[in-house]
């Protein structure tokens, strides 16, 4: 793609995103992400409030041993306080100290927001701003000036808005940045600021969207329609109430959509990763309708979609997967017919021919009438796919069990648990306990069948999940029951369905244990 412009790419994800609800860093986390956004490429990575706590201090002070390859790291604060000298400010001093090349300061350009929340006229208000840029310009640093409210205080007095602007320009910010700080401002209020911005201070112009209203993304890119040249955001649209604009969506729009230089060469494919790696670091669980990166950004289920795409990828997708390290996912359900059936077979790297497909298409159908879902349950999908191919044997079948649950107060619930198990000719009687029936028939199952599969002994079980089906059937109601298992190598889920809870865990543990076996034997 030949690109128009370039663009200036600056993450506040360690900061602003920082504030969302759910999301708290560590010391090292903060490192971590700053090391991978650098790798993705980004210009610009703004660290955090060094002063403001001990984490953020400390931050940058590690920082300093960090060799970044591309990006720059940027030190928050504000302008300095009312009525004091900026030598007098504790909050300058430390900005200074965390010794970056950039520094961003935010100071108020809506003029209620003076008068109401700071309470000082605008005259002082002006020579915060002033006082503030040109005192850390004169200490040798480049300053970025955040002007917080801009399209508020535009709305409400738009020249004072600009004079605000102006005077941090005069005193020589190298990047004055628009904030929509509380996130409700429309795309024609974003482009008519940025056009008076750019009209008093020229092209070093910056936009910094939230999204209250949901239009975080939209009116940053009007605004680098407008004239902005830097995009500020965070990855998954972490922050302060809805959130700050998606970084990520930002970007893959400017690149794919309106051919503008973001990233550094090849480095639009790593935004994915980047996306589930925050999301892991953060503890957060993932947004799965994220626009380019979620999974299920390329999800297809309906029968009808999956057929178009088999003929062409561009049937229901907007643009390649791969361009943004994605990939296409097709979903088995009620909804999809023998195409769908076709194509996760071919994924699993298994020849199916039409006449088994539409077989597996029903009975998938049938399973889902009856509860089921293998969109959450992919490793008990393949095995109905195995277990339909001529010459498929399982490899082993629980014949009967039996589980005893018996109280006896003051004492604790003893719970029992024994199978009989068939593994080739053999049949195995084998019983365990456990601190629970789900677990005791659990262990009962595995010492019937580790010593034929060894390798089932490093299988762990890292999520159970029970779903009760019908509410209104009370205790009587079918539940689903959804298990997460994982060795060295790989995790999957299975899934069991039925009235009685035993059953519907047994179902699911089989499945668990068999996946691994048809795996290794692979």
């Amino acid at each position: 793609m030949e690109y128009q412009k370039r663009i200036y790419s600056y993450d506040t994800t360690l900061r602003d995103g920082a504030q969302g609800l759910g999301v708290a860093f560590s010391l090292q986390d903060k490192i971590k992400i700053a090391r991978k956004l650098d790798d993705v490429g980004f210009d610009f990575i703004e660290g955090g409030w060094p002063g403001a706590n001990p984490k953020d201090t400390a931050f940058f002070e590690q920082m300093q041993h960090e060799q970044l390859k591309h990006a720059k790291l940027v030190a928050f604060g504000s302008t300095r306080r009312a009525h004091i000298t900026c030598e007098q400010d504790q909050n300058l001093r430390d900005l200074l100290a965390a010794n970056t090349e950039y520094i961003a300061i935010v100071g108020k350009s809506s003029h209620w927001q003076v008068k109401n929340v700071l309470r000082v006229d605008r005259t002082e208000n002006l020579a915060m701003i002033r006082d503030s840029v040109a005192y850390l310009k004169q200490h040798g640093r480049k300053v970025i000036f955040d002007a917080e409210h801009f399209f508020d205080g535009f709305q409400e007095d738009s020249n004072y808005a600009l004079e605000c602007i102006e005077v941090a320009a005069q005193a020589g910010a190298d990047w004055i940045c628009l904030c929509d700080t509380n996130g409700g401002s429309l795309p024609d209020l974003i482009e008519q600021g940025v056009k008076a911005a750019y009209s008093r201070v020229g092209d070093k112009l910056g936009i910094h969207c939230h999204d209250d209203a949901g239009l975080a993304v939209a009116n940053s890119l009007v605004a680098v329609n407008a004239g902005a040249r830097m995009v500020q955001g965070t990855v998954n649209g972490y922050g302060e109430r809805c959130g700050n604009a998606n970084i990520l969506t930002i970007i893959a729009n400017l690149e794919l959509k309106m051919g503008i230089k973001v990233l550094p060469d090849n480095s639009l494919s790593k935004i994915t990763a980047l996306s589930h790696f925050v999301d892991d670091i953060a503890n957060v669980h993932p947004n799965l309708a994220l626009p380019y990166v979620g999974k299920r950004a390329f999800t297809h289920k309906g029968g009808q979609h999956v057929s178009a795409i088999m003929k062409s990828t561009h049937a229901y997708q907007h643009v390649d997967p791969s361009l943004v390290g994605n990939s296409p996912t097709v979903l088995v359900s009620e909804l999809g017919g023998r195409s769908n059936i076709i194509y996760k077979a071919k994924e699993l790297g298994i020849d199916i021919d039409p006449q088994t497909a539409a077989a597996v298409s029903k009975r998938v159908k049938e399973l889902e009438m009856a509860g089921y879902t293998f969109e959450v349950a992919e490793a008990s999908f393949e095995l109905i796919i195995r277990r339909s191919s001529p010459g498929y044997v399982r490899p082993f079948d629980i014949l009967s069990y039996a589980v005893s649950v018996i109280s006896q107060p003051p004492l604790e619930t003893v719970v029992d648990a024994s199978v009989k198990v068939k593994v080739g000719d053999q049949i195995i009687h084998t019983a365990a306990d456990g601190n629970g029936p789900v677990n005791a028939l659990d262990a009962a199952i595995r010492k019937a069948v580790v010593p034929f599969f060894p390798h089932l002994e490093k299988v762990n079980l890292l999520d159970y999940r029970v779903r009760v089906l019908d509410e209104s059937m009370g205790t009587g109601a079918a539940v689903r029951v959804v298990i997460e298992s994982g060795d060295e190598n790989r995790t999957w889920t299975t899934i069991g369905v039925s009235t009685n809870i035993i059953e519907a865990s047994k179902i699911a543990v089989h499945d668990s244990l068999e996946y691994p076996i048809l795996k290794a034997q692979q």
